[in-house]
């Protein structure tokens, strides 16, 4: 991996923004997509989106689609000894929240803060912890009072955000990380924009981010009523299932991109499925199967408007949801030369060909 794409890693994982606050990274999007593309648009909930018009008539349009939101938590209280109630955005293990650091990010500044937890010593002679609930755990910015918070700018709906420094492992095969999902796809998006600059693409390319897919898939929603796209492809992160066993299980670092057969909200039809086996398979691009419990942007743009053929271009990492995400750089090197071949290959014909075998 070129030092120029790790450093584009590690400025969108440790950019923070969770579901309904990812200003600062749609920012940065705009900013490094705008000489890639003819023009830039938002939509109405704040997705944003690179197009490249085609000058072939009737060329298919094409959405390549991350999500710009992590997880992360939004404050709904504050106590009167100055501590924080919150209530999670996306999905948490509660057992990974605890005492850890995270940014408050206020109107007008970040603050620091860590997730509180009880010392050992003080569960002494107790039943112990019990079944931790996330909306349970306070957060502690080192307030003595209710009103201190509040001179400090602290209100309710203040998003908080784990704070992590990205770095390679020590082999230099992997990287750790907050947030790769799915900064993965923010970061796959701007380098295949790039590699395609002096390409003449068959058809048009939309290509870009969209938010609040941690709480539910809102934004692909009016992104994809928007830009009327015919095939939606989301680049997304999955879990890895692979730290006891490869037997049996999903996502296995090292082996490739994931190419999704299914999940609980979409069915890859058959055209779509054997378009992306094809070409993996002619460009010698690895690839592993993923069946996933999980959802993504794709399982929501399938069903908008009259019905968009959709699939995922996907990578896997272990440990995702958390504040330490480990990932490898081969899986993403191939999810991105998949995403720059699909460009480069699908035009009206390839188009049509995948319409008469869905």
């Amino acid at each position: 991996m070129e030092e120029k794409t790790f450093q584009l890693i590690k400025e969108l994982t440790e950019l923070q923004g969770t579901s309904g606050n990812e200003y600062r990274v749609r920012e940065y999007m705009r900013e490094k997509m705008t000489p890639f593309v003819d023009y830039v648009e938002t939509d109405g909930l704040g997705g944003i989106f690179g197009v490249r018009e085609s000058s072939v008539a009737d060329a298919p349009r094409i959405m390549v689609a991350a999500h710009m939101d992590e997880v992360g938590f939004i404050v709904t209280q504050i106590t009167n000894n100055g501590m924080l109630k919150v209530t999670p955005l996306g999905g948490w293990n509660p057992y990974v929240v605890s005492a850890q650091r995270f940014t408050l990010q206020t109107r007008e500044q970040d603050i620091p803060v860590i997730s509180s937890s009880i010392p050992p010593h003080l569960l002494r002679g107790t039943a112990g912890a019990g079944d931790v609930k996330v909306d349970e755990i306070l957060f502690d910015a080192g307030f003595d009072s209710k009103e201190e918070a509040m001179e400090f700018g602290v209100r309710p709906g203040d998003p908080i955000v784990p704070q992590v420094e990205t770095i390679w492992t020590a082999n230099k095969k992997k990287i750790i990380g907050k947030a790769w999902d799915n900064r993965y796809g923010n970061v796959v998006v701007l380098e295949a924009l790039e590699a395609l600059k002096n390409e003449t693409l068959p058809n048009t390319l939309i290509a870009g981010a969209n938010v609040q897919e941690e709480v539910g898939l809102r934004g692909t929603k009016g992104a994809v009523h928007q830009f009327q796209p015919d095939l939606f492809f989301a680049v997304d992160c999955s879990p890895a299932n692979d730290i006891q066993t490869k037997t049996g299980t999903f996502g296995h670092l090292g082996e490739g991109f994931l190419l999704r057969i299914q999940d609980p909200g979409m069915i890859t039809l058959r055209g779509m499925r054997e378009f992306l086996l094809d070409t993996a398979e002619t460009h010698n691009i690895p690839y592993q199967y993923f069946v996933s419990k999980g959802g993504t942007d794709a399982g929501a743009a399938h069903t908008m408007n009259n019905g968009v053929p959709s699939a995922v271009i996907g990578v896997s990492a272990r440990y995702i949801h958390t504040h330490q995400t480990m990932f490898h750089i081969d899986d993403y090197a191939a999810a991105k030369e998949m995403v720059i071949q699909v460009a480069k290959s699908l035009d009206k014909s390839t188009y049509e060909t995948i319409m008469k075998r869905n």
